[in-house]
């Protein structure tokens, strides 16, 4: 595909969509009820609907019997872990092969025209960022992903929560379904936010953000106390009826969706004439810039708080602007320390 079609590529080959980033019409007031129409196939497709399925699959064939669920058990809770790292393995791995490591679009769509693998840097371990980002992924991503489903799902087997059925309440199951990935959204832009505080960044977020021209494995290279954070947002089914379906679905939109934000390209090629896009030019830009963007747009936090990037150099004039007035206000502060 040509992709100058689509956007524009600067002196050093980086690729800039034509089209602003937005941020969703769920919370415009007066509504917009076409822009509304037009913003939900894309709620739902491609990742959202994916991580449903995954979900569901892992709920219906790959979950053990509560009966087994009801005691911790070796047997169990290291199953968990095992599919949930196979899953994990074979998406983040299918992506990163195809993209990064055979090319198969080049640099087509490329945010970021070079590949993270042609530039090693002693920031990562090895020299590696694929090296270290796979091992921060499956050392410690995978199994605190996989300790919050194992308690969650022993809580619903022995009854601990509000847990209810589809049977009873469909409606109500099928609402918080809609929203879960909003209030993950909310969420993570709370605990971003928090980890951006100056001596959190310093020891724990920055190991995230050691990858600024991010990848597939990317998605979940954190530190540990980062993985803790980020999947706490799943501990919401123990106070709101739920059911087990949703958990696997929520834990696969923040664990399999981190991928969504880390793909660094804006669109994945199917075919000689069409592409899916890949909707990661947001948090990409996080990643470039650091103190935009700390969220994706769905829930309009960043514009209400004025850390909103839509892509354009209108927006690096914003951006440019706060950054100046936050130097303005931190020298001010320094001189008023030395009288």
């Amino acid at each position: 595909m040509d992709d100058l079609k689509f956007g524009t590529r600067n002196k050093r080959g980086d690729f800039t969509p034509k089209d602003p980033l937005e941020t969703s019409p769920l919370f415009t007031w007066p509504p917009r009820p076409m822009a509304l129409l037009r913003w939900l196939p894309g709620y739902f497709l491609p990742w959202n609907l994916m991580f449903f399925a995954l979900g569901a699959a892992l709920w219906f064939w790959l979950t053990p019997a509560k009966s087994t669920m009801q005691t911790y058990e070796w047997g169990w809770v290291l199953w968990i872990w095992v599919r949930n790292t196979v899953m994990v393995f074979a998406l983040y791995g299918v992506m990163e092969w195809r993209l990064y490591r055979a090319r198969a679009q080049s640099n087509r769509f490329k945010y970021n025209a070079k590949f993270p693998a042609d530039a090693p840097s002693d920031v990562f371990w090895f020299k590696s960022q694929n090296l270290d980002n796979m091992l921060r992924t499956f050392g410690t991503g995978l199994p605190i992903w996989s300790a919050y489903e194992v308690f969650l799902l022993h809580a619903w087997a022995n009854g601990s929560g509000p847990w209810t059925t589809f049977e009873a309440h469909p409606w109500a199951l099928a609402i918080f379904a809609l929203l879960l990935p909003l209030i993950h959204e909310v969420h993570f832009y709370c605990i971003h936010r928090l980890i951006h505080v100056p001596i959190l960044y310093k020891w724990i977020h920055s190991v995230h953000h050691n990858s600024v021209n991010p990848s597939p494995w990317s998605s979940l290279s954190m530190h540990p106390v980062e993985h803790l954070l980020y999947w706490s947002d799943s501990l919401i089914h123990l106070l709101i009826p739920s059911h087990p379906l949703l958990v696997l679905y929520h834990l696969n939109i923040t664990g399999t969706g981190a991928v969504v934000g880390h793909i660094g390209f804006d669109k994945i090629e199917a075919g000689a004439e069409s592409a899916v896009d890949s909707h990661a030019f947001a948090h990409y830009l996080h990643h470039k810039y650091f103190e935009v963007n700390y969220a994706d747009g769905a829930v309009p936090l960043d514009r209400w708080f004025g850390t909103w990037h839509d892509g354009t150099k209108g927006g690096d004039a914003v951006m440019q602007a706060r950054f100046e007035q936050k130097k303005a206000r931190m020298n001010a502060g320094k001189s008023g320390d030395t009288k």
